[in-house]
């Protein structure tokens, strides 16, 4: 049986050296006093993450879909499924309803968050997702896909208000996850 959990969501949209990841900076530490945080980052570009020659790229390049690597202080997944090819949800209903597969690459990461327990999770960049949005220097509140809910020039204390104020996604999880929140 399948429970929802509440999921915390917010997104930072803006250009490049806007200031983005600086305020990511700033807001992990005050919202990891409420719960668990995770981030996700959207990258424009390839980027090879996994040293070639090491035994994880090599499982990678077998044909792995996904290979974990677990260190003494870190442990990390690659996936070769990216913004290109995202898996299907996996819920009854996917997350964010989309046909556009970089939404659709997120909206399974943010379903993989909430099964792994994280309490809020912010976003850097994927400006077109319908998640509230706190919008990072000179974006048009237009080009967003989502409520603003901030701007990044806001006080930081009006920024942690507005995110912990979220309602939150509802997420189903086949039931591994309270709602610990109570959002």
């Amino acid at each position: 049986m399948s429970q929802d959990s509440r999921l915390r969501v917010v997104c930072l949209a803006g250009p490049s050296d806007a200031g983005k990841t600086s305020l990511v900076q700033e807001l992990i530490p005050e919202l990891a006093a409420d719960g668990r945080v995770a981030t996700v980052k959207s990258i424009h570009h390839d980027i090879e993450i996994d040293t070639p020659g090491t035994d994880t790229h090599r499982h990678r390049s077998a044909g792995a879909e996904t290979v974990v690597g677990v260190t003494p202080e870190l442990t990390f997944d690659i996936s070769t499924r990216g913004k290109r090819d995202p898996p299907e949800p996996t819920g009854d209903e996917p997350l964010l309803e989309t046909d556009d597969p970089e939404l659709r690459a997120l909206s399974r990461t943010l379903e993989r968050l909430a099964d792994r327990g994280y309490d809020t999770v912010i976003v850097e960049g994927f400006a077109a997702a319908p998640l509230p949005t706190i919008l990072v220097g000179d974006r048009d509140p237009e080009a967003v896909g989502g409520p603003v809910v901030g701007r990044g020039d806001d006080p930081i204390d009006d920024l942690l208000a507005a995110i912990r104020s979220l309602a939150g996604l509802a997420v189903p999880t086949g039931g591994r996850r309270s709602n610990k929140s109570g959002d």
